[in-house]
């Protein structure tokens, strides 16, 4: 269970780091890009703070992810310089791609599609019987 001082340490990074990552983004030549952070988790120890981001259109997902995790160490310059009023130490920074909104976005394709698992169960893979 995540402690208020993770929670609060985890909201100040997750404000402030999307600004960080869709200025770079468009800066690199990546306009129309949209670069949501939806969760950020710190450590209890508050040394790592896990950065779960959604990337829109999701083509140039991975290759973004890879972006980041490459200038991990500007990024966390960069975000140390905007919270260093309130936050005395910067975790290391990790990047995870959250695929939520594309999975919700596949469920609501299928149901909407001719591939609907409601009116065709077929679709849908059998439950092994334990």
């Amino acid at each position: 269970m995540e402690t208020q001082r993770q929670k609060k340490i985890g909201g100040v990074i997750q404000k402030d780091i999307a600004d960080v990552l869709q200025r770079a983004a468009t800066d690199g030549g990546l306009r129309g890009t949209l670069i949501s952070v939806s969760k950020v988790i710190v450590t209890t120890d508050l040394s790592i703070a896990k950065v779960y981001v959604s990337i829109f259109p999701t083509k140039d997902a991975q290759e973004l992810l890879k972006g980041m995790k490459s200038n991990q160490p500007l990024i966390k310059h960069e975000l140390a310089q905007r919270t260093k009023n309130q936050l005395r130490r910067m975790p290391e920074l990790m990047f995870f791609l959250d695929d939520s909104l594309e999975y919700i976005d596949g469920i609501e394709k299928s149901l909407k599609g001719k591939d609907n698992p409601i009116d065709n169960p077929d679709l849908l893979e059998k439950r092994k019987k334990a």
